[in-house]
């Protein structure tokens, strides 16, 4: 059974690399209206050193964390958080994953339907989606007819050439690259703009590339350019839709921690409305499927190319 939130809800974090300890644990920490209930991490030390530098208390039982929130936050790899997820949800804690929330299809509805099964809210945090002045823009985008293009390029360096990112360290994103770990930014700007994706063509190219065509349910199509490994010289992200009104380019976003503190406030209000998240489990198993069609689709043509 889902937990109703107090005046001040209990969270908890799961995970305690770079990307929880630079957003979401200062984000958890600083919120006034959320009590920081604790961290968890599969190295104890680290969870003891994350929540001494967030005022909170470490767990070692993941289950006892659960048990003294009544919403957790992941930022874990995605298929060591599905399975988790999966068990905070049969706990009754409301559920702010990362994205992708599971590599395969079956992991990410396995997550999506013991969210609906136990009734919790849940909210994936596509930066993009809560990041004020991107979340404005995608608005208003969709408030507006007549996209029939999107074109999207995000050329990482994150294993580029002389990168010394904290994040490359990630067996994770190194296996999985571009199209998983920015695939969901660039997919969860098109899907409320243009529509759900029905047809995918997709190739692989060189430096760990992905070049992905989209046809959407709007009638308009779209095209995304995705890798981690570009030179730093060659490195950009841009975001363009064409249609009636011209051109219309994704704006520059602030920082990941007043994001998720915006993620936060979501995933609360979706826990005392009852009412769903646009970006809810569900919405990152859709994500998981078309990212799963298009790695396959791009392995097909590289092998018939071999």
């Amino acid at each position: 059974m889902a937990k109703h939130p107090g005046a001040k809800p209990r969270i908890g974090l799961l995970g305690t690399g770079p990307w929880a300890g630079r957003t979401h644990a200062p984000a958890l920490a600083g919120h006034p209206g959320v009590e920081f209930s604790g961290v968890w991490g599969r190295r104890a030390e680290a969870a003891e050193e994350l929540a001494a530098a967030s005022g909170t208390r470490a767990y070692d039982d993941v289950d006892a964390l659960f048990a003294a929130s009544d919403a957790v936050a992941f930022a874990l790899p995605p298929d060591v958080q599905a399975p988790l997820a999966v068990r905070a949800a049969r706990a009754g804690c409301h559920v702010l994953l990362d994205k992708p929330v599971a590599t395969t299809v079956a992991g990410a509805r396995e997550v999506a339907e013991a969210v609906e099964e136990a009734g919790v809210a849940s909210v994936v945090f596509c930066t993009l989606r809560f990041a004020e002045e991107t979340a404005r823009w995608i608005e208003e985008r969709r408030a507006a007819d007549g996209w029939f293009l999107g074109e999207a390029h995000w050329l990482g360096s994150l294993y580029g050439p002389g990168s010394a990112s904290v994040y490359a360290d990630s067996p994770w994103r190194r296996e999985k690259g571009g199209l998983w770990d920015v695939g969901p930014h660039v997919l969860s700007v098109y899907l409320p703009v243009l529509g759900d994706v029905t047809a995918i063509t997709a190739v692989a190219g060189p430096a760990g590339t992905h070049h992905l065509v989209l046809r959407h349910g709007s009638g308009a199509s779209s095209t995304a350019t995705l890798t981690l490994s570009a030179p730093p010289e060659a490195a950009e992200v841009t975001l363009s839709l064409h249609g009636a009104e011209g051109r219309a380019e994704l704006p520059r976003w602030g920082g990941a921690v007043e994001a998720f503190g915006s993620a936060v406030d979501a995933l609360l209000t979706a826990a005392r409305t009852g009412e769903p998240h646009p970006c809810d489990a569900r919405f990152g198993l859709r994500l998981t499927e078309i990212l799963t069609e298009a790695e396959r689709l791009a392995a097909q043509s590289a092998a018939d190319k071999a």
